[in-house]
């Protein structure tokens, strides 16, 4: 059985080129989105802050419900232990227990009217925290309406760049296959780290068009052979001379 056919430097560059004419053609289709994926996640995470204060909200006033209801439970049972007391006064039999059982009617007295007190002070907190539910929930519906249409701007445009985005990335998986697998991973390394995304780049009046550092003559020359990969040494571009960029542009036509 024959050997797998080596595949050559020159071959590498010119698929890693051709990367590269790929990649650069889906940045500019991606560019087209604009700050629009961002808007969308911004007002995602914004419509989770409203639900969650909304809830939070919700729950306090469930706790305030339940306080007002343990406390008229409260003035209930301190008014039947204020008829029992007074019901008792009937039956004294000393001045001592007339002002013990005054003392304990007094007490309850004053304990309804700071439970009353406590329930109203809470039901006006109650009223404060709905209407800011209120505020929160109509808030909630415009960042919603906001995010539709911020879905629907962005759905409509990758809508409109999916089938060739597709396409490119078809001829991205093929392209990849011809290259080396560490080329292409130092390639992806350079691109992500770089502003305008250009891993490799060509010779250009003698300098590298990635960061316009010059580029000696000897390096040049050898850039020119395709024998060897080489980068440059200001910014760690892959460097290819512009004929052959030339002539992937040609065959590619991307």
């Amino acid at each position: 059985m024959a050997g797998a056919i080596e595949t050559s430097i020159e071959q590498k560059l010119r698929a890693l080129y051709k990367l590269q004419l790929i990649d650069s053609k889906i940045d500019k289709l991606t560019a087209v989105r604009g700050e629009l994926p961002m808007e969308v996640s911004d007002l995602e995470d914004e419509i989770i802050g409203y639900e969650t204060r909304t809830n939070n909200l919700l729950a306090e006033i469930a706790r305030m419900d339940e306080s007002i209801a343990t406390n008229k439970a409260k003035i209930v049972d301190s008014k039947a232990l204020t008829k029992k007391y007074e019901k008792q006064l009937d039956n004294v039999k000393n001045n001592r227990e007339f002002d013990a059982l005054n003392k304990e009617i007094e007490i309850q007295g004053l304990e309804q009217q700071a439970l009353d007190k406590r329930i109203k002070n809470t039901q006006f907190d109650i009223e404060q925290k709905k209407l800011a539910v209120e505020a929160l929930k109509s808030d909630l519906e415009g960042r919603k309406q906001d995010l539709l249409n911020k879905k629907g701007e962005l759905d409509n445009i990758v809508e409109e760049t999916k089938k060739e985005e597709d396409e490119l990335m078809k001829i991205r998986a093929n392209a990849v296959k011809v290259a080396d697998d560490r080329l292409v991973h130092s390639y992806d390394r350079i691109r992500k780290s770089v502003k305008n995304g250009i891993g490799v780049a060509t010779i250009e009046r003698e300098s590298c068009s990635g960061c316009y550092a010059g580029i000696p003559p000897q390096r040049q020359s050898d850039i020119k052979q395709r024998k060897k990969i080489i980068v440059c040494e200001n910014c760690g571009r892959v460097l290819t001379d512009a004929q052959l960029a030339e002539e992937v542009v040609a065959e590619s036509k991307i």
